[in-house]
């Protein structure tokens, strides 16, 4: 079974933006909503960031989740004490920033990232987290 398709995603998005997106999805590795619930309860620490910008991640986010959003996590995620084998898992909106990010992870050399598919969107409709609003 392949990965979803972007028809699912809310927001219409350019067609350059979709292939890297693509592009990234085909070298990352992904979870949906239901590994992701099986990661929180699996007993192993898990790392969890918000790639969504500031304004979205004030207006709710993942309960311990630690925000870096896309534009600076490749700055800024040696400031914090993140292992390189560490399981990490990222969100953002749906899947596609996110996407992008594990890939820029990986190539830091962070062998244990997973892109969540759906995002936040699948956080708040499986009653994992809730808007601030």
């Amino acid at each position: 079974m392949g990965k979803p398709v972007f028809r699912c995603m809310g927001k219409k998005h350019s067609p350059r933006f979709l292939a890297t997106v693509e592009q990234s999805r085909a070298v990352i590795q992904e979870c949906d909503i239901d590994q992701f619930s099986a990661m929180l309860s699996d007993g192993e620490d898990i790392v969890v960031i918000d790639v969504r910008e500031w304004h979205e991640y004030d207006a709710g986010c993942f309960e311990g989740a630690l925000h870096l959003s896309k534009g600076v996590i490749e700055r800024d995620i040696e400031k914090h004490p993140i292992s390189e084998d560490a399981r990490i898992v990222l969100y953002c909106g749906g899947g596609f920033r996110s996407a992008i990010a594990a890939e820029s992870l990986t190539r830091m050399g962070y062998t244990n990232v997973y892109s969540l598919w759906g995002g936040w969107r699948s956080l708040v409709a499986v009653g994992l987290a809730s808007s601030n609003q």
